[in-house]
């Protein structure tokens, strides 16, 4: 009788304990690029190359504190409520950002003279 209690009361907790973990935001760590066109870094000089890599890191800095604070009170909030925030404009900002950050850096490297200044 004690046994079949313990299973009652276990399997009557499982779906609440289960629920904390429904629309909980993705970590910044696993937050990858989305796909952008180098093309508009074509026409860029080095310079412009590298400030803009500089706005860009600045701009990911700023998002990847923004959705680790999501993250930390959404994990409040699924231990009070049940379930979290999820992903807002936040995450897929930062992956346009990532992304955005990545076309510059192909377009650093597709420049030999951009290679040569970053040397001397």
């Amino acid at each position: 009788m004690m046994t079949r209690l313990k299973i009652l009361t276990a399997l009557a907790f499982f779906p609440i304990l289960l629920a904390g973990c429904f629309n909980m935001p993705t970590p910044t760590s696993e937050i990858v690029g989305s796909y952008s066109s180098g093309l508009r870094y074509n026409q860029y000089s080095c310079s412009k190359l590298s400030v803009e890599l500089d706005s860009l890191a600045r701009r990911e800095n700023q998002l990847v504190v923004a959705q680790e604070q999501r993250v930390k009170s959404s994990q409040f909030q699924a231990f009070l409520l049940g379930f979290g925030q999820g992903d807002g404009v936040v995450a897929s900002e930062l992956a346009n950002v990532r992304g955005e950050k990545e076309a510059v850096r192909k377009a650093i490297a597709g420049k030999k003279d951009c290679l040569s200044e970053a040397k001397k």
